[in-house]
């Protein structure tokens, strides 16, 4: 058989390194002798488990985060399915660089590292209403491996986020394509588009799913035909993640929409996986049930760029710190349960 383009990257779902359980039972004896009763700190215990797990260390630190945002341009755009002009995914990216953006603040809050990835804006992908997104799976390919590179440089967290104008209307074309349903499922309102614009978003979906009928039935090919580049850059990054023992957190519904992808090719490859909010893009909660997560947040958010999973990092930041830094019975000299 002639191999493909994608044929590396769907190679490396047999690879896949698994949890370190050594690491998971020395945080479980630990968190036994800490000066706290046992399951006190709910999910915050379970966070830290989570982190020793996937980087194969006890305890777990996080010294290095990184908040990687990828940007990119869609053709779908130019159907009016936002609330605001392409031109903006530029405006936002140079925000993003001067400092001003919402990313920024709580990436300064946190003490979380940025950097904002340009995928050819200039070059916004194929309307996927009436073509593929990619120009071919070279092209896919490509993008998938450029996203790799995020984890490059002793990351030991990655936090993802995506800026795009029209990048709802694409992931919402993804998720109708893996999942099934109607168009109305998975179509919401994005930037805040009105009647009209939510007729217009449903209406790509609709004629895109129409258009590549026939051609979706591999989640590699959902993603070269209907993806965008932010959303391929983004499953190279979770997969690169897993090859390297970096614990990853998922911001929202588009960056769902890459983890959804590599879920499809196996589910368990996202078992490094936190999914740091739940949007208040109606769909989001739908996709979070078929990918078997439970979001660490929930307030209301919808922005993107990264911020519900940048805070979300705040907390797992700080589930590390109380695991390694609180004293146990002994060193605090305080008497443990009695009996």
């Amino acid at each position: 058989m002639t191999r493909r383009p994608l044929d590396d990257f769907r190679a490396l779902f047999a690879a896949m390194p698994g949890p370190d359980e050594r690491a998971v039972a020395a945080v479980r004896q630990r968190d036994r002798q800490l000066t706290k009763p046992p399951g006190s700190l709910g999910r915050m215990e379970e966070i830290a488990e989570w982190l020793a797990a996937w980087q194969g260390r006890a305890p777990p630190v996080v010294r290095q985060p990184l908040v990687a945002v990828f940007a990119a341009n869609h053709g779908v755009a130019n159907r009016n399915v936002s609330a605001y002009p392409a031109e903006v995914t530029r405006q936002m990216v140079d925000n993003f660089a001067a400092g001003g953006a919402a990313i920024n603040q709580i990436c300064a809050a946190f003490d979380l590292g940025l950097k904002v990835y340009d995928l050819a804006l200039d070059r916004p992908t194929g309307d996927i209403a009436s073509g593929p997104a990619f120009e071919d799976e070279r092209e896919c390919a490509a993008t998938v491996a450029f996203g790799m590179e995020a984890i490059a440089g002793g990351v030991d967290l990655l936090v993802l986020g995506e800026m795009g104008i029209g990048n709802t209307t694409v992931a919402a074309a993804v998720y109708n394509a893996l999942y099934g349903g109607s168009v109305a499922d998975w179509v919401g309102r994005g930037t805040g588009v009105d009647e009209d614009g939510l007729a217009r978003k449903r209406d790509a979906v609709a004629v895109a799913l129409a258009t590549h009928a026939g051609a979706l039935d591999d989640p590699l090919d959902v993603l070269c035909r209907l993806g965008g580049r932010e959303i391929a850059a983004m499953a190279g990054a979770i997969v690169a993640a897993r090859m390297n023992r970096v614990p990853v957190i998922v911001d929202g519904y588009v960056t769902s929409a890459a983890a959804a992808i590599v879920h499809a090719l196996a589910p368990s490859a996202l078992d490094h996986c936190l999914f740091g909010h739940l949007s208040a893009e109606g769909a989001h909660g739908l996709v979070l049930a078929r990918l078997g997560k439970r979001p660490l947040l929930d307030l209301g958010m919808r922005l993107g760029e990264g911020t519900g999973a940048a805070l979300a990092a705040g907390l797992v930041k700080a589930a590390a710190a109380l695991h390694s830094g609180m004293a146990t019975f002994g060193e605090a000299g305080v008497s443990d349960k009695s009996g």
